[in-house]
């Protein structure tokens, strides 16, 4: 039997970061963030990571463990992730995985494995630079000769995806598509007890997204943004892409324009949680605890424990 774990998920602003601690502390366990941008270091405000006050001392792994100029992807957080739970399993700890980030969790908890690949390889090089020359419409005619599965779910544009699905062919002689089908039927790493958080009210999700962004700014989110544009990074980078980076980086250095994007932020963050939800929503073994309009975390303590006793997990 695979190993078991604990994963708290659920929408942006829900609460899975203290919940996840405070069940660390009663269960003498470790977080293990599921979040794709709190993986970058420079970026604390932004992406709501938590700060040492908020750990209470309970360690937390897999934080900072990227630039921002770097070109991440679950393929990597999966290959760090795993050897952090595994070595909290050795010392005889519980494992927490928490976060927002429904692939990295999917990915993380199931057999999956990927295509091996990495960013210096000169065939990437190489197939840059072709689609530089050529355009995403010769590339995706390319693809779909050799893998019309994966050919058919991409865009022209899709530079990145057309890209790695001839890399993994060129260099493995097999596409993406069938090593996806492969490694499907492989059984999952770990047997995990999921827990999920949302409100009752959407309006009050909302309203706690809406708080949260004004909290980011009065930190320094603003100042947080101008200090990654001053050092060289890319708006067009990975990273910039994240929700509160992309919205502030043209009133970094216009600040006139900051009330329109603060407004843009607050939406595109409700508009992430409603994806997340979507996402979540799909897995029937996820156990919900519904918030009333206020969190109380004495009654998700006691849920969750309900939950992980039925489990066999604590």
């Amino acid at each position: 039997m695979p190993p078991k774990i604990l994963t708290i998920l659920g929408p942006t602003a829900s609460g899975k970061t203290r919940l996840a601690v405070e069940l660390a502390l009663m269960y003498n366990g470790e977080v293990v963030s599921a979040d794709s941008m709190q993986i970058y270091r420079r970026m604390d405000i932004g992406t709501a990571k938590p700060t040492r006050s908020e750990m209470r001392g309970v360690p937390h792994h897999m934080l900072d463990v990227a630039d921002p100029e770097e070109d991440f992807s679950v393929a990597r957080y999966v290959q760090l992730a795993v050897p952090c739970i595994e070595d909290i399993l050795s010392r005889g700890r519980l494992p927490i995985l928490a976060g927002g980030t429904g692939l990295y969790i999917d990915s993380l908890l199931s057999g999956r494995t990927f295509a091996a690949f990495s960013p210096e390889n000169p065939l990437r090089r190489e197939l840059e630079e072709q689609f530089a020359q050529e355009g995403g419409e010769a590339m995706l005619a390319e693809l779909a000769r050799v893998d019309p599965d994966s050919a058919r779910k991409l865009h022209p544009n899709d530079a990145k995806r057309i890209i790695r699905a001839l890399e993994v062919y060129r260099s493995t002689g097999r596409t993406i598509a069938q090593h996806n089908r492969e490694t499907q039927t492989l059984p999952p790493r770990y047997e995990a007890l999921y827990i999920g958080l949302r409100f009752q009210d959407r309006a009050d999700l909302w309203d706690r997204i809406d708080r949260r962004v004004d909290r980011m700014l009065e930190r320094g989110l603003l100042e947080e943004v101008r200090t990654l544009l001053e050092s060289g990074l890319s708006p067009r980078c990975t990273a910039m892409q994240a929700i509160g980076y992309k919205e502030l980086a043209p009133a970094a250095a216009c600040p006139e324009r900051l009330p329109a994007a603060v407004e843009e932020l607050k939406l595109r963050s409700r508009q992430y949680a409603k994806r997340q939800l979507t996402w979540f929503r799909r897995n029937p073994a996820v156990h919900w605890f519904s918030w009333d309009k206020n969190p109380d975390f004495v009654k998700a303590r006691r849920f969750s424990t309900d939950c992980a006793q039925g489990f066999g997990l604590v």
